[in-house]
């Protein structure tokens, strides 16, 4: 039981809070969850924009050989190309994000793994007094 004097509020190795002791180290695991949070986004957006790089280049060689062909089927075939290309390229595009997110998943996992273990450990330490 705390005395008159003790403050569980400013004494952080009271026993009333003991998690107060460990208050560093979840606002330091809170900041690296984060940044793995911002590093995740900006692997998306850079596998975004490779891919939106790769098909605006398609789609101006779709336009050039529009222009150089001068028969009909021959333009029907070009579009036929493109649009079968295209298809695939967003098969493959679509199965690349989801490997990006099942393993960003697979370490943002591991890594609350690894912050829970180093917030909780020596909690008994602190909380004896």
């Amino acid at each position: 039981m705390p005395t008159a004097s003790t403050n569980p509020w400013t004494d952080i190795s009271a026993p009333a809070m003991p998690f107060l002791t460990n208050g560093p180290k979840l606002v330091f695991a809170l900041a690296r969850l984060q940044a793995n949070a911002a590093k995740s986004m900006l692997r998306y957006q850079i596998e975004a924009f490779g891919f939106l790089k790769h098909r605006c280049e398609e789609n101006m060689k779709l336009v050039d050989a529009l222009a150089r062909s001068d028969e009909f089927g021959d333009a029907l075939e070009v579009c036929g190309n493109f649009c079968s290309k295209a298809v695939a390229d967003y098969s493959s595009e679509a199965g690349k994000v989801a490997e990006i997110g099942s393993r960003l998943a697979t370490n943002t996992a591991a890594s609350m793994r690894r912050e829970a273990k180093t917030i909780t450990d020596d909690p008994v330490p602190s909380t004896v007094g």
